[in-house]
């Protein structure tokens, strides 16, 4: 009934969104002279904020048009090569074939855990010099009829060999956050079933390997509620007439509900100086502001299943670091993972992936010659700052680099 709700909601306010836009524009209009005053810029602003609180914000794109190889400028098309109900694939195609050729493939794991794929935005625009990219870009759920059947974790698993197949041989793959641990399943099936088309490295960044170790308040709530309340308080059903009707999911404005108020205090102050920004006609700063949030409440449905399994699988009873975690029924053993490199990564504040949830991915891969396993601990950054910002790009791309290019033979 709330899903139900929200949407009614969201189109009564509508036409009020309409009005206060054109509002908008005319304290904005230059013709008008009250547009230069305090008060002109106030009442621009304040409408302005309003539609920006009450819309509901689109999936994003992603907008990379060019990378930099060596020294040129090479143009870079977007392309989907792989299609399932829940996932497409996307390659960064750079025109320039022959440079793209010589480049290791990295088929880079986002998340499924609200946000959309274009969050990794600058991992792809970070990667892309130096290698041939592609990257999981999930479904809403919203947006998947029923008759696509359910997808939980093993699906998850399922998909990722699927696309390691797809891309063949010289193909690393980098997971980031969620997908650690089922991407550390897919390596494990693949390796016990000798695979030829292993990929060569795992990179595992800022995931929930084992989350016992420095548990955070995230990890804290999950354990102490259990999967049972999960169910029962944030799990509803797709209305009528989206096309994932009837679907159990995880609705987006709730995930989003529950981002906003971990940090409320925060997000207040932002739109607080939003207002005063425009009412300044300081450009820029409402232009950075703007983009962020664009980015951070663009939210997707997840489906129930896969959120339900992970948080009972992955965040109560530890499946994997237990050596208990099972795929469709099949306990897997990732200590006979012997022929992919392992790289970790962290970030020194983390406050969603504790330090050392990660690097518990050496425990577990027990098989693994240690010249195959690498480690880098971020300094002075939190969760974001371990795949995106300027000391990703400074410290922690030239790691991933230097291990890829290491076990690439």
């Amino acid at each position: 009934m709330l899903y139900q709700l929200y949407e009614m909601n969201h189109a009564a306010v509508a036409p009020w969104r309409t009005a206060f836009e054109a509002g908008r524009a005319y304290w904005d209009n230059a013709a008008n002279p009250l547009s230069q005053t305090v008060f002109g810029r106030s009442a621009a602003a304040s409408l302005h904020l309003f539609e920006r609180l009450t819309r509901r914000y689109a999936k994003p794109e992603f907008g990379i048009t060019e990378t930099t190889v060596g020294k040129r400028q090479v143009p870079v098309r977007q392309e989907v090569i792989w299609q399932m109900p829940f996932c497409n694939l996307i390659h960064f195609r750079k025109d320039d074939d022959a440079a793209a050729k010589r480049q290791e493939k990295v088929l880079i794991v986002a998340p499924m855990s609200g946000h959309y794929a274009t969050l990794l935005r600058n991992t792809v625009e970070a990667m892309l010099p130096s290698h041939d990219v592609y990257i999981t870009d999930w479904a809403d759920a919203r947006n998947v009829p029923l008759t696509h059947g359910k997808f939980g974790l093993d699906d998850y698993t399922d998909y990722v060999i699927n696309m390691l197949h797809h891309l063949g041989e010289r193909a690393h793959v980098m997971a980031v956050c969620q997908p650690s641990v089922p991407v550390m399943a897919a390596v494990s099936l693949m390796s016990e079933r000798e695979d030829a088309l292993l990929p060569k490295t795992m990179i595992l960044m800022g995931g929930p390997i084992d989350t016992r170790r420095n548990p955070t308040a995230v990890n804290k709530l999950a354990e102490s509620k259990g999967v049972e309340w999960f169910r029962n308080n944030v799990i509803m059903t797709v209305p009528f007439p989206l096309p994932g009707m009837g679907r159990a999911v995880y609705p987006g404005f709730l995930q989003l509900t529950g981002f906003m108020t971990m940090n409320l205090d925060r997000h207040m102050s932002a739109h607080r100086e939003l207002f005063w920004h425009m009412v300044e006609g300081d450009g820029d700063s409402v232009e950075k502001h703007e983009d962020f949030y664009d980015e951070y409440m663009s939210v997707m449905d997840l489906n129930a299943d896969f959120y339900l399994e992970t948080v009972d699988r992955v965040f109560v009873h530890h499946d994997l670091p237990n050596g208990t975690y099972a795929y469709r029924g099949h306990r897997i053993h990732p200590e006979r993972i012997k022929h992919t490199a392992l790289l970790t990564v962290e970030g020194e504040r983390d406050d969603i992936s504790g330090v050392g949830q990660t690097y518990a991915a050496h425990t577990i891969l027990a098989g693994l010659a240690p010249e195959m396993k690498h480690h880098h601990l971020q300094l002075g950054v939190g969760h974001y700052g371990v795949f995106s910002g300027s000391r990703f790009r400074k410290d922690v791309v030239p790691v991933i680099s230097d291990v890829i290019a290491r076990h690439k033979a």
